[in-house]
């Protein structure tokens, strides 16, 4: 026999979760998980993970929307695989598309996924590509450098002083691998 298990989050500690849990209640979860003032895009939120303990193979686990789970479509992927793995189904009160309870709504689900991961990868290969395309004009991504010309000059006499990379970036208020790093190019 397989348990009704809920899942619901809110962001922010002043919004209310009540609505969310009574729905999930309605609609015939057992037991309902609840994380107050949790990001999205932390994975171990307190709940989450009491939730997943507590969820076995053949339960069914029900969100008021996809959105609780994850605050990226790479966790969310991630996520659902990981249910599905662990034999999990998972139902989405507002989107009907996602109920992995039936072959229809796993079929649906399957293809949703695979979208999803097609925009992961689209975005990861676009970003890649714009960076690949900045560095052929000279330019170089990240925070601008905190080694000025005169921070360097120090940095090189008291190399050649044998003071350590430490010693060097506290005199100067930088980090030892900022150091490093400008000594050695």
């Amino acid at each position: 026999m397989s348990n009704v298990i809920g899942y619901a989050r809110v962001s922010k500690r002043d919004q209310n979760p009540d609505a969310q849990e009574a729905e999930l209640r309605a609609a015939g979860c057992s037991r309902v998980f609840v994380d107050h003032g949790q990001s999205s895009r932390i994975i171990d939120r307190p709940q989450w993970v009491a939730c997943l303990d507590y969820l076995r193979p053949g339960d069914i686990l029900k969100v008021r929307r996809l959105d609780r789970l994850a605050g990226s479509e790479r966790i969310l992927i991630e996520t659902l695989h990981d249910l599905d793995n662990r034999g999990v189904n998972i139902v989405s009160l507002t989107e009907p598309l996602i109920d992995t309870t039936s072959p229809m709504g796993r079929a649906l689900f399957g293809i949703v996924a695979v979208f999803a991961q097609l925009r992961v990868d689209t975005i990861r290969e676009n970003t890649l590509r714009g960076l690949d395309y900045a560095r052929t004009q000279g330019r170089i991504g990240g925070r601008p450098t905190v080694m000025t010309a005169e921070r360097v000059a120090v940095a090189e006499r008291m190399r050649a002083e044998h003071h350590s990379w430490e010693s060097i970036a506290r005199v100067l208020g930088v980090g030892a691998s900022s150091v490093r790093r400008a000594l050695g190019r």
